[in-house]
């Protein structure tokens, strides 16, 4: 990228061999960055850019010795101004992406990689970073088509066929997902994060035993992985299997103790098996840290058996909030406010109710946190 840069800049220095010398030259500029005097050499180019403010190519180079500081923030600005005068300028749009990409300002990054990668496409690196910046902005359908292409052209590279994977799995693209998973354990068979992945590909297509056998492993290989037993433990419940999904829940909370996830669906089971004070006590605290459907839903119906009719209320709109496709919480709440004397408001719920088809239970991918960025970052 810089030798596209020296090119423009030899330019601009026979310019200015041609016309009055002034205080501060392109050559300058680049003497003191070829020293390793990135401050003055972007406060060169800063007058540089004060003394001719059309001149493009000096934006990009003042945006290219700021962003060699690290100074990205600044570094944006100067880039912008640069594509404001001539977005054509080569390598301008990659750099520009780079210093929005390295702040984790992934979405903004996405359209000068786009006009990059429209302006050489044959670059596998701006493909990468186009691909990187639609999973980090959680475009995971779109990320798997470019990372889709790049993985064909460096099909050894397993942290970018993980981001893949990974965007397949977000994008519920699940077939691809298992594909690519199944080619990273071929490489890497121990990896408890890649059975954790693949076993909710395997889940996704409602693979549910194998999905488990996946966990197993993971749990085997590396038992304190924060949520093998909380992924574990979901499946169980899936299958009614609640007393092996409550050890599960169980060893994640030994080990994570605000998992709120496990939190949440601990005290479904306890709720499930009469426990009612221990279930409302787990669930409380899960929606303290955290709005989940499954505890707002378990929670209305104890303040129900409670009669506690306002605090069910409250807490079944927010069930609702969170999820308005399952029926569970509409009959639930016109059986409060039938307790309260609400028929009409009753039969608007249950009218609901009727209008409603009860739903598969949700997918594990669903409910696991989100993989920070590919170390690819």
């Amino acid at each position: 990228m810089c030798m596209l840069f020296r090119l423009v800049f030899c330019a601009i220095v026979l310019f200015y061999s041609v016309v009055q010398a002034q205080s501060v030259t392109p050559s300058t500029a680049m003497a003191l960055e070829e020293q390793g005097k990135l401050a003055e050499a972007s406060a060169a180019w800063q007058q540089i850019t004060k003394q001719h403010p059309t001149d493009a190519a000096a934006f990009a180079s003042l945006g290219l010795v700021l962003a060699k500081q690290g100074r990205f923030t600044e570094a944006v600005p100067a880039y912008k101004k640069a594509v404001a005068l001539n977005p054509k300028l080569p390598g301008l749009q990659l750099n520009l992406g780079l210093a929005e990409f390295k702040q984790g300002h992934f979405r903004e990054a996405v359209s000068p990689f786009t006009a990059a990668l429209t302006e050489n496409p044959h670059s596998l690196q701006a493909r990468v970073l186009l691909g990187m910046s639609f999973y980090g902005s959680e475009q995971y359908a779109k990320a798997s088509e470019f990372l889709a292409d790049a993985v064909k052209a460096d099909p050894e590279n397993l942290q970018l066929r993980q981001t893949l994977a990974q965007s397949c799995l977000f994008a519920k693209k699940y077939s691809c997902a298992l594909d690519e998973f199944q080619q990273i354990l071929q490489k890497d068979p121990d990896s408890a994060a890649v059975h954790i992945l693949y076993g909710e590909a395997l889940d996704g297509l409602d693979r549910t035993p194998e999905a488990i056998a996946e966990f197993q492993a993971a749990a085997k290989a590396a038992p304190q992985e924060p949520n093998v037993h909380f992924g574990l433990g979901y499946l169980y419940w899936k299958l009614l299997k609640f007393d092996q999904a409550k050890q599960e829940f169980e060893r994640e909370l030994a080990l994570y103790p605000d998992q709120p996830q496990a939190l949440a669906y601990l005290g479904d089971v306890e709720w499930k098996n009469g426990n009612q004070e221990k279930a409302q006590e787990l669930l409380e605290k899960a929606v303290h840290l955290r709005n989940i459907r499954i505890a707002w839903l378990d929670l209305g119906a104890i303040f129900q058996q409670e009669h506690r009719y306002p605090d069910a209320v409250t807490a079944l709109k927010r069930a609702i909030e969170l999820d308005p496709s399952q029926p569970e919480a509409y009959f639930l709440l016109g059986r409060v406010y039938q307790a309260m004397g609400d028929k009409e408001e009753a039969q608007k719920q249950f009218a609901k109710t009727r209008t409603l088809q009860k739903g598969q239970l949700d997918k594990l991918a669903t409910q696991m946190p989100r993989p920070a960025m590919s170390p690819l970052q």
